[in-house]
C-alpha cells in the first residue's frame, strides 16, 4: 500500500480511538465476562464497538459524551427513535400496574386487532419474543398444516438464529451455479435434508424444485425485500410469480416482514398486492421492546387453538407481555400513513444524495433500497440477489469498515455493512447532515481506494 493510503487508514483508526477511550475501557472489562466483549454479533466491529449510554430522538450518546446521528435504529426496530415520549409514558403506565402477569389481558387482543386490521393477509395472530421465534413458529405452523417437512428458503435470506434459519443465511459466493445449501458450526447437517435453497429473484429455480418435490414441500419463506442480504428489491412480477407457483403446487407462501412492515401500513404485501398465507413480524411491533409475532389465514392459525384436535403447543414466559403490548400498540398507532410517507420520502432523499456523492467523487458505488431502508454497495450494477451483494462487499475488502469508522468519527452511526435506516424524529436536516458526512468520507478515502481498490475508481 502507498504511504498516503496507509496514512489515511491509520489516521481514521487513530481518530476513532482518540474519541472513544471510554468505550475501549468498557470493552476491556466486558471481555472478562462476555466472549469478545459482546453478546450480539451484529454490534461488534473492529477495533472495538462503541458503548452507547443514552438515546434521545434520533441521536445517541456514547460513554465519552460523543453525539451520533442514529442511522441504524437498532437494525430498523426503533422507527420512532429513542425515548419517544408517548411510548415512554405507555411503558411507565403499564409498568406501574405490572409488566407481565402469566395470564391473558385485554391489551393483547387490542394489539392483535390493530395488526390484523393493518396487514391485509392477517386473519389471526400469535405472539412470541423475537423475529427468530416468529420464523421458527411460522415454519412449524406451515409444516403442521400441510403435513410436510420441506422448506424452500432464499440464499442469503435472514430469518433469525434457529437451525433452519441458519441455512445459507450468509450467501454461497464460492460457486457460480445454483447455491449450495450449508450451515454454520453447531447446526446439525441433518437440517439440510428438509431445506432447499434458491437465489432471490429467480422464479425458475423455485419452479424446478416444485416440479420435482412439491409433495415434500410445506412452504417457501422469504423476505419480500432482502434485509441483511443487501436491502434488495424484488423484480417486477417476482412476488406475484411466487404466489402463482405456491397456488399451483399447493404449498404455502410465507413473507418474513420483520423488517419490511415499516414500508407501508401493511408492509410489502400491501404495497405489492401479493398476499402470503403466513407472515412473521418483529422489530417495530414492540415499540422498542423485544417482540415477535406470526399470523395469517384463519384456517392455518386455527391449529394453535387449544380446542383444535391437532393443536400445536405454543407458549413462552414473556409472550405478549403486557408492557411490550402497550409500547407496541402506542408505536404502531403513531406510525400512520403520513408518518410512513414522510420517512420514505426522507429515505429517497438520502439515496439520491449518496448517489450524487459517488458520482461527484468518482468512486464506483450505488445505493439499493426502498423508502426508509437503504444499503450502500461497492459496484456499478444493482445486485439482484444476496450473492451479488456479498461478492461486491468482499471485493471492497477493508473499505466498508473504514467508511463505517470514518462516518462515526463524523458523528454518523450506521450498520457496519452499509445499511442506513430512517426514523420518524428525523428531518431533512439530518438527511443532509448524513449525505455531507458520506460525501466527505468518500472524498477522504479516494486516495486509499485508488491505491487499494483501483477497480472502484471511475
Amino acid at each position: 500500500m502507498g504511504n498516503e493510503a496507509e496514512n489515511i487508514s491509520q489516521k481514521i483508526l487513530d481518530t476513532y480511538k482518540e474519541k472513544t477511550p471510554g468505550s475501549m475501557a468498557h470493552q476491556e472489562l466486558a471481555g472478562r465476562y462476555l466472549p469478545g466483549g459482546d453478546t450480539r454479533s451484529a454490534t461488534y466491529f473492529s477495533p472495538y464497538p462503541v458503548y452507547m449510554e443514552r438515546g434521545r430522538g434520533c441521536y445517541l450518546y456514547d460513554a465519552d459524551g460523543n453525539q451520533y446521528l442514529d442511522m441504524l435504529g437498532n437494525y430498523t426496530s426503533l422507527i420512532h427513535g429513542h425515548a419517544q415520549p408517548a411510548i415512554v409514558e405507555a411503558i411507565r403506565e403499564q409498568a406501574d400496574n405490572g409488566t407481565v402477569f402469566g395470564a391473558v389481558g385485554a391489551i393483547q387482543y387490542r394489539h392483535a386487532e390493530h395488526l390484523c386490521n393493518r396487514i391485509p393477509s392477517m386473519d389471526m395472530i400469535r405472539y412470541c419474543n423475537s423475529g427468530t421465534e416468529a420464523t421458527l413458529f411460522v415454519i412449524r405452523a406451515a409444516r403442521a398444516f400441510t403435513g410436510r417437512d420441506g422448506i424452500i428458503k432464499i440464499d442469503g435470506g435472514y430469518h433469525g438464529g434457529h437451525d433452519l434459519a441458519e441455512v445459507n443465511n450468509v450467501p454461497d459466493i464460492a460457486t457460480d451455479g445454483p447455491p449450495r445449501a450449508s450451515v454454520h458450526a453447531g447446526v446439525p447437517a441433518s437440517v439440510l435434508q428438509d431445506v432447499q435453497v434458491v437465489p432471490f429473484n429467480e422464479l425458475t429455480a423455485v419452479a424446478t424444485i416444485l416440479e420435482k418435490d412439491a409433495d415434500r414441500i410445506a412452504a417457501i419463506i422469504l423476505e419480500p425485500v432482502l434485509g441483511a442480504g443487501g436491502v434488495i428489491l424484488p423484480q417486477d412480477g417476482y412476488l406475484a410469480g411466487l404466489r402463482e407457483l405456491a397456488d399451483r403446487f399447493k404449498i404455502l407462501l410465507i413473507f418474513d416482514e420483520v423488517i419490511t412492515l415499516r414500508l407501508s401500513t401493511g408492509g410489502m404485501q400491501k404495497l405489492t398486492g401479493v398476499m402470503p398465507d403466513l407472515t412473521s413480524l418483529g422489530k417495530i411491533i414492540g415499540g422498542g421492546l423485544p417482540a415477535g409475532a406470526f399470523g395469517g389465514r384463519a384456517d392455518i392459525m386455527a391449529i394453535f387453538d387449544p380446542a383444535h384436535p391437532r393443536a400445536i403447543t405454543h407458549s413462552g414466559t414473556f409472550n405478549a407481555a403486557n408492557m411490550v403490548m402497550a409500547a407496541g400498540l402506542c408505536a404502531l398507532t403513531a406510525l400512520d400513513q403520513p408518518a410512513i410517507d414522510r420517512i420514505n420520502s426522507l429515505g429517497e432523499r438520502l439515496k439520491k444524495g449518496f448517489h450524487n456523492a459517488f458520482q461527484e467523487t468518482g468512486v464506483r458505488g450505488l445505493v439499493s433500497g426502498i423508502g426508509s431502508l437503504n444499503q450502500v454497495h461497492w459496484c456499478d450494477d444493482p445486485p439482484q440477489n444476496a450473492r451479488d451483494a456479498a461478492r461486491a462487499l468482499a471485493g471492497a475488502g477493508e473499505l466498508p469498515g473504514l467508511l463505517h469508522l470514518e462516518l462515526m468519527n463524523r458523528g454518523i452511526y450506521s450498520a457496519k455493512r452499509g445499511m442506513f435506516v430512517i426514523s420518524t424524529p428525523m428531518t431533512g436536516e439530518e438527511i443532509d447532515k448524513t449525505v455531507a458526512a458520506f460525501a466527505g468520507t468518500l472524498a477522504r478515502l479516494k486516495p486509499y481506494i485508488a491505491d487499494r481498490y483501483p477497480q472502484l475508481v471511475v
